[in-house]
């Protein structure tokens, strides 16, 4: 039908339709948008049976599971709270691969993790909580000859900026998002602030927590490093702890927050340390504390989000 033919007269209803199309046109975003939804999310199987545990996601619940690309997606409600709780999977290309397919297939407003890490810090002990206020990288690097000098046969094009670890020169990991023209470099991507004041807040409140058979601290700030390999090498911990003054090491919190970056969706990463990165004697200690720290993890992961 032409045009000129829908007038309000022959269409009573248009009178209604067309100046409420108009008025949710021109509604700031936040006044259409659906409610809050929070990506709640874990690595592995430990991580995720204490998230599933702390928030109570099970269908008698009130949950309800999605299958996308092979992976579960739980959605209900926690608290206050619309979550969507899901599995990051081990390793950066996960976590950036399926945090991407969240992102896109569910309307959320800020992504939440809890797990656990590699100790860096000295001061850090097994079972300590820290929330880092931003990630890097320590493995996007160069690795480069050594030119029979003591030194490196350095490319051109490359300029390290940091304190190489043998033929391991660390680089900065270039990255782009909506409404910027290029790629740029990004030494680290920053959790949210407003999600780190909430942590703040809420972690003053916290009982005591005890974990490794001790009592554990909780902490906001400071750096997290993210790489490809479980680090468990005495002499390369130091080295991270002295180039990125690092708090923690992990497998995949920097992915996390660079896919969130990207995105411009707000994240907060909340990591408890399941060992110390190769600084003990003998083997790992992970496999005894992966299961109660993640616990511990999931616990704090849970007061912030309340605090929300």
């Amino acid at each position: 039908m032409p045009a000129a033919r829908l007038t309000s007269a022959k269409y009573p209803l248009l009178r209604f339709v067309l100046p409420l199309t108009l008025l949710v046109a021109i509604l700031p975003a936040a006044e259409t948008d659906r409610p809050p939804l929070l990506a709640l999310c874990a690595a592995y199987p430990p991580e995720l049976a204490a998230l599933r545990g702390e928030f109570g996601v099970e269908p008698e619940r009130g949950f309800t599971e999605t299958r996308i690309k092979g992976l579960s997606f739980w959605r209900g409600r926690a608290g206050r709270h619309e979550v969507v709780v899901f599995r990051t999977g081990v390793s950066l290309v996960n976590a950036a691969y399926q945090l991407q397919i969240a992102l896109e297939r569910f309307p959320i407003t800020a992504v939440l993790f809890a797990g656990v890490a590699g100790g860096v810090d000295p001061a850090l002990h097994v079972g300590d909580v820290v929330i880092p206020e931003q990630w890097a990288y320590h493995s996007e690097a160069a690795y480069l000859n050594p030119d029979g000098n003591g030194g490196h046969v350095r490319p051109s094009f490359f300029q390290p900026k940091h304190e190489n670890f043998g033929m391991i020169f660390p680089n900065e990991v270039a990255a782009v998002r909506s409404g910027e023209s290029d790629f740029r470099r990004i030494p680290a991507f920053p959790a949210d602030p407003a999600l780190l004041a909430a942590a703040r807040r809420a972690t003053a409140k916290l009982p005591a927590l005890r974990a490794a058979g001790r009592e554990v601290s909780v902490s906001v700030g400071g750096t997290g490093v993210a790489g490809p390999v479980f680090l468990d090498h005495a002499a390369y911990r130091e080295w991270v702890f002295r180039v990125w003054q690092a708090r923690c090491v992990d497998m995949e919190s920097t992915a996390l927050a660079h896919v969130a970056w990207s995105n411009q969706v707000p994240i907060l990463i909340v990591r408890g340390l399941s060992d110390l990165a190769g600084a003990q004697r003998g083997t790992n200690p992970i496999d005894t504390h992966e299961a109660p720290v993640s616990g511990v993890a999931a616990r704090v992961l849970r007061v912030i989000v309340d605090e929300l």
